[in-house]
């Protein structure tokens, strides 16, 4: 049987992550960790593909310096988009939604190898930033 539906509307490429700072040194032993989010975004038109900046850090309301900042791009095609106002609404929810899973892993994983009780990120619904990374999008 042969499925003809039709190719996703878009697909994440590729990711990586190219600034990580992590530093443990102060971590609150009762784990009441804040986490805030800035996306933002740059849309090739060209070739129709677009790159996701996702920062996140996590802090702690006793010290000044975040515990864990970590800025993960994720590279997106689009498909049969040549501008930027043809890309749906629901790629920019959806791409972050792709991409903190990633984020979520890494953190984890970095934090639990350094032998102490790691910073577990929860699950997140982050549709809010959905129009943000609209709005900090630069199209070329």
């Amino acid at each position: 049987m042969q499925c003809n539906m039709p190719k996703a509307a878009f697909s994440i490429t590729n990711y990586y992550f190219d600034k990580v700072n992590i530093n443990l040194e102060n971590k609150p032993s009762d784990n009441k960790l804040d986490l805030s989010f800035d996306v933002k975004g740059f849309f090739e038109s060209a070739e129709s593909n677009y790159e996701l900046t996702f920062i996140v850090q996590v802090t702690n309301d006793e010290f000044e310096q975040p515990l864990v900042e970590i800025q993960c791009r994720g590279i997106f095609h689009i498909n049969d988009i040549h501008n930027a106002d043809e890309i749906p609404e629901f790629f920019y929810i959806n791409s972050i939604a792709i991409l903190f899973p990633y984020v979520r892993g890494y953190v984890s994983m970095i934090t639990t190898q350094a032998n102490i009780p790691g910073i577990i990120l929860p699950t997140l619904n982050l549709a809010s930033l959905g129009p943000m990374l609209k709005q900090n999008t630069v199209i070329e």
